[in-house]
């Protein structure tokens, strides 16, 4: 998410009467006047900061929980912008764009196998959650940050290519979809929802997460021959969750300024 995230990476929905966003991808909900606003670099928030909470292994129904009221605390300027580092136990997220022939098996056998399945307001469609995979929820006020979402999108993705290029993985953007790629297999899945400007759900990096349950749905609901895979695999050598979440934080402060104490 959006997150994971690992939605199709592409839609957008809306409420009220929100123009079309010209140029943003799947895995994007946005509710109220959210028209793109290109405005210079100096002024997307690079001296805002952000604040950090590390909810550490959740359930996604109960970060979910937690980011609803952070979100409503960011719109009411109760509470800086924070980022939400969590682990979830095996679960299913269906997005806003999700399609049922995406899910390879019934429900009830991914219950049976200890994989919960949880409809979600993220844009994208289905994607998997595990323990070796760290997912980060950015809930900042992007009014703030130049209401440009392309640019947020690009940003996010970007913190995401910076935190592996420093592992010396070589990482990118497909036209196909939204979220990180390592040539034609997705490290990490994005899926957003807007609301009032501020930004929910998030990315899904895969560290060292068992990817065998990827096979079980179409991630993303993107096929044709599009693979997933973690930076365990890549680098051939573990590389964990917690070794990961320094670089992330380091990677945001880059992009969207200081860590607030």
């Amino acid at each position: 998410m959006a997150g994971g995230l690992g939605a199709t990476g592409s839609e957008i929905e809306r409420e009220g009467n929100a123009p079309p966003l010209a140029g943003v991808e799947q895995g994007v909900t946005s509710q109220g006047n959210a028209a793109a606003e290109a405005l210079s670099p100096e002024i997307f928030g690079a001296t805002l900061g952000f604040a950090v909470r590390d909810l550490g292994l959740v359930s996604y129904e109960d970060a979910q929980i937690i980011q609803s009221a952070m979100a409503t605390e960011v719109m009411a300027g109760e509470r800086p912008d924070t980022l939400l580092l969590v682990e979830h136990p095996p679960v299913l997220t269906l997005g806003a764009g999700f399609h049922e022939e995406n899910l390879l098996f019934p429900p009830e056998t991914y219950r049976a196998r200890g994989i919960e399945i949880v409809p979600t307001d993220r844009g994208g469609d289905v994607t998997y959650h595990g323990p070796g995979q760290l997912v980060m929820y950015p809930i900042f006020d992007v009014s703030h940050r130049g209401k440009d979402l392309h640019r947020w999108l690009r940003d996010l993705e970007g913190v995401v290519i910076d935190v592996l290029s420093g592992l010396g993985i070589e990482a990118g953007r497909l036209a196909v979809n939204s979220g990180v790629w390592i040539g034609e297999d997705k490290v990490c899945a994005i899926g957003i929802k807007l609301r009032r400007w501020v930004s929910t759900h998030g990315m899904a990096l895969n560290l060292d997460i068992d990817l065998a349950p990827f096979a079980t749905i179409v991630p993303c609901g993107i096929r044709g021959g599009y693979g997933v895979t973690s930076v365990s695999r890549t680098l051939e050598r573990e590389v964990t969750v917690e070794d990961a979440k320094p670089l992330v934080i380091a990677a945001f402060a880059r992009r969207f300024g200081p860590v607030l104490s």
